[in-house]
C-alpha cells in the first residue's frame, strides 16, 4: 500500500513542530524578554520602511541599526520589496490595518510592537475564530480581551469585524524560504488566501528554524520573518 504524500507532509509537520515548540519552550523567560524588545525593533525598522515613500533609505538605515547576526535572506543579501501601495496596505482610505495575535505559551510578543503602532495612529485588529474560521477585530492597547479557544484571547464579539492588510503571525516553526509551520489547524493558510494580497510577517526565535518546513499546495509563503537575530525577506 502506498502512503498518501499529504500523510507523510503532516506527519513531517507534526514531528518538526514538536521539536521547535520545546526548544522555544526551554528557552530562559529572561532571554525571551530581551529577544522580544529585540524582534520589536526590528519589526518597527521593517514597518518603516514599508511605509516609507522612499524604502531603499528605510531599509538602508534599517540595516545600519540591526546588521543581522547570520547569513541569508536579510535586507543587506535580498532584494528590496517597494513599499506597498495605499490599495495594497490601507483600508481603502489610504491608511494600513496591521493584524498581530494575543501571545500564548511562549510564543514571542508582538505587544511592544502594537502599542508603538498604536501611538502612531496605525489601526489594529486580532484574529478570533468563528465557524471554524479566522476572522479579526478591531483592537487597540488595553481594551478588553475575552477567551476565544484553543487557549488564545480575542477582541469582545461587539468589536467590528474589519479586514487586515498587514499580518504579524506567530510561528511554531519556519524556514528560510518563509514556509510556517503552525498548530495544525490551516487557520491562518486560509485565512491570508481568503485576504488577498496582504503582507505577512511572521515572528519567532532563531530556535524554531528548521532546514526545510514541508508546504503543501495550500500553504502560504511568508513575505518576511523577523527573529532577535535578523529580518528575512522571503515571499
Amino acid at each position: 500500500m502506498t502512503s498518501d504524500p499529504s500523510d507523510s507532509a503532516v506527519g513531517r509537520k507534526a514531528a518538526l513542530r514538536a521539536a521547535a515548540l520545546e526548544r522555544r519552550d526551554g528557552l530562559e523567560l529572561d532571554a525571551r524578554l530581551e529577544w522580544d524588545q529585540a524582534i520589536a525593533e526590528k519589526a518597527l525598522a521593517l514597518f518603516d520602511q514599508i511605509f516609507s515613500p522612499h524604502p531603499e533609505e528605510a531599509a538602508s538605515a534599517a540595516v545600519s541599526k540591526d546588521a543581522p547576526a547570520r547569513s541569508g535572506a536579510s535586507f543587506e543579501t535580498q532584494g528590496l520589496r517597494p513599499a506597498p501601495q495605499d490599495e495594497d496596505c490601507g483600508d481603502g482610505h489610504g491608511e494600513p490595518i496591521v493584524s498581530a495575535y494575543w501571545p500564548m505559551r511562549s510564543e514571542a510578543d508582538p505587544r511592544p510592537i502594537l502599542e508603538v503602532l498604536h501611538a502612531r495612529g496605525v489601526a489594529l485588529c486580532l484574529p478570533a475564530i468563528v465557524d471554524r474560521r479566522m476572522i479579526f477585530r478591531r483592537w487597540a492597547p488595553w481594551e478588553p480581551i475575552v477567551p476565544g479557544g484553543f487557549g488564545t484571547l480575542v477582541p469582545e464579539p461587539r468589536q467590528p469585524e474589519i479586514a487586515p492588510t498587514m499580518l504579524l503571525v506567530p510561528l511554531a516553526a519556519f524556514d528560510r524560504r518563509g514556509f510556517r509551520i503552525g498548530y495544525g489547524k490551516g487557520y491562518y493558510d486560509h485565512a491570508l488566501t481568503a485576504l488577498g494580497p496582504v503582507v505577512s510577517i511572521g515572528l519567532g526565535y532563531g530556535a524554531q528554524e528548521v532546514e526545510a518546513a514541508p508546504d503543501e499546495p495550500h500553504d502560504r509563503r511568508l513575505d518576511w520573518i523577523v527573529t532577535e537575530r535578523e529580518t528575512m525577506r522571503c515571499g
